[in-house]
């Protein structure tokens, strides 16, 4: 099977009527996000151009040190966001580093020594990417949760300390409603994959001229280490920042 994707400039340039078709229902409707929705589509396109040329150069010169420099970018820059969404939570960042470097790692090191992949940059980075943003957005939501039940249930957490229970004890319920805040995504995903969506893997693939078949067995491949990952992300995450609602004498900040 052998097949060309082909883009061409009017084809983009016909696709931007879906912008302006956002664009106009968030005017008739007063969302308040034109600005937003501009700057998005501008980002989108300035990142994606400059990536697609540095992928390029590093795919063609294939050495480690640039290929490992390239995922330790995408790293710092998911660490960098999901920090955004902690709120006050003190040292976001460094947990957020951690939680997406040790969850993209360890799963790279494991597709690796499986030879599920190459450790070539066509493969590393994009696996990566993915792996990196999905935790991203896991350890995002599992901060935004931390924060919404550490208020919301505040008077239970003082409860519980008052009848003498460890800090763990007393966070136990909003630490799980973390960890399944953060995993939900994936796991939603992961029952309607093949039923409502064909996912960018599998997708790619096929376009590129993949049988489908095997294409389905990447993309099972992908659904394992997603789930994997986000897990260990949101575990992370949620058990580096909760102790970080407490001051030194174990009271509620």
């Amino acid at each position: 099977m052998n097949s060309q994707l082909i883009v061409s400039p009017l084809a983009l340039l016909l696709a931007l009527i879906l912008v302006v078709i956002a664009l106009t229902i968030n005017l008739k409707e007063e969302l308040g996000m034109t600005k937003d929705l501009i700057v998005g589509v501008v980002r989108a396109v300035i990142q994606l151009t400059v990536v697609g040329f540095v992928l390029t150069y590093i795919i063609k010169v294939n050495t480690v040190w640039l290929t490992l420099a390239m995922v330790a970018i995408i790293i710092f820059n998911a660490a960098w966001n999901a920090k955004k969404r902690a709120g006050t939570i003190p040292d976001a960042f460094v947990t957020s580093l951690l939680a997406v470097t040790t969850a993209t790692g360890l799963t790279l090191i494991m597709l690796v020594s499986v030879r599920a992949i190459r450790f070539i940059p066509a493969q590393i980075v994009p696996i990566s990417g993915m792996i990196a943003s999905n935790v991203m957005v896991a350890t995002g939501l599992a901060y935004r949760s931390l924060n919404t039940e550490f208020t919301d249930l505040r008077p239970q957490v003082l409860e519980r300390l008052a009848l003498g229970a460890t800090l763990k004890q007393a966070s136990q319920k909003l630490i799980v409603n973390a960890i399944k805040t953060g995993m939900a995504p994936t796991i939603d995903s992961a029952k309607t994959v093949g039923l409502v969506s064909l996912p960018g893997m599998m997708s790619g693939l096929i376009f590129a001229g993949i049988d489908p078949t095997k294409a389905i067995m990447y993309q099972i491949m992908v659904t394992f280490m997603l789930l994997g990952a986000t897990s260990l992300g949101s575990f992370i995450a949620v058990y580096r920042s909760y102790s970080r609602f407490y001051n030194e004498q174990k009271q509620l900040r």
